[in-house]
């Protein structure tokens, strides 16, 4: 028989570690307890023994509890809970250096449709000095210089993140920065859609919700289009 084949048509039988298992124990009783900001977990022998593990298997869980944002190590108290970073461990990871062509074409994709649903924030929100410092950085002299481009592209799309008002949109704005950047420091020339800046900033001054919506995808369009070939 053919073990090559075989190997292709068996897949090797993978079991949980015990730290795995600790790990779902552990997020199952803060749930189960109810844990708030600021309580604190039992001590890692009293884990141990309710789990029937070793300590550093507890600590192993507990760590990737860390790394998660759930928890945190406080002086005198141990281990307490602590709201969610939902964003911290992605910021670890973000960096085009160290992501395959797939994820990066995902992730700029997730980009493109953030700021096609940007328009109802933006008009709940906006304010006169918004529109006066976003016309001021469209305005921008354009050197023709690529990377005062992408600054320029730069500035301009994080000026409205920054105007819905949402922290944490903002943050995930700033975290995909480099992959903007580098997907287009990829452009052998400067993509152009057929809406501007600063048309974009027309319309948000005399336009409606429906209007800018419609005017952010002709502005996105050739990149959407240039994902086909990415």
């Amino acid at each position: 028989m053919n073990i090559k084949g075989l190997n292709n048509d068996l897949q090797k039988i993978t079991t949980p570690t015990m730290a795995d298992i600790v790990e779902v124990k552990l997020i199952e009783f803060l749930k189960k307890k109810a844990f708030q900001p600021g309580d604190a977990l039992p001590k890692e022998l009293e884990m141990a023994e309710a789990l029937g593990v070793s300590r550093n298997v507890v600590r192993e869980g507990l760590s990737r509890l860390k790394m998660l944002g759930l928890i945190e190590s406080r002086k005198k108290r141990g281990m307490v809970f602590v709201h969610p970073d939902i964003l911290g461990s992605l910021e670890k990871v973000l960096d085009p250096i160290i992501m395959d062509d797939t994820t990066l074409k995902d992730i700029f994709e997730l980009r493109l449709v953030l700021e096609m649903g940007l328009s109802e924030l933006l008009y709940l929100k906006k304010t006169e000095k918004d529109i006066v410092e976003l016309e001021r950085i469209a305005k921008t002299q354009d050197t023709g210089d690529n990377t005062f481009r992408i600054k320029q592209e730069i500035a301009f799309h994080g000026k409205l993140y920054e105007m819905t008002g949402n922290e944490t949109l903002k943050r995930f704005q700033i975290m995909l920065l480099p992959i903007f950047g580098y997907v287009t420091a990829m452009e052998e020339q400067p993509i152009q859609g057929k809406t501007n800046h600063l048309d974009l900033v027309e319309i948000l001054k005399r336009g409606t919700k429906e209007d800018f919506s419609k005017a952010m995808l002709e502005h996105l369009a050739p990149h959407f289009d240039r994902l086909k070939d990415f």
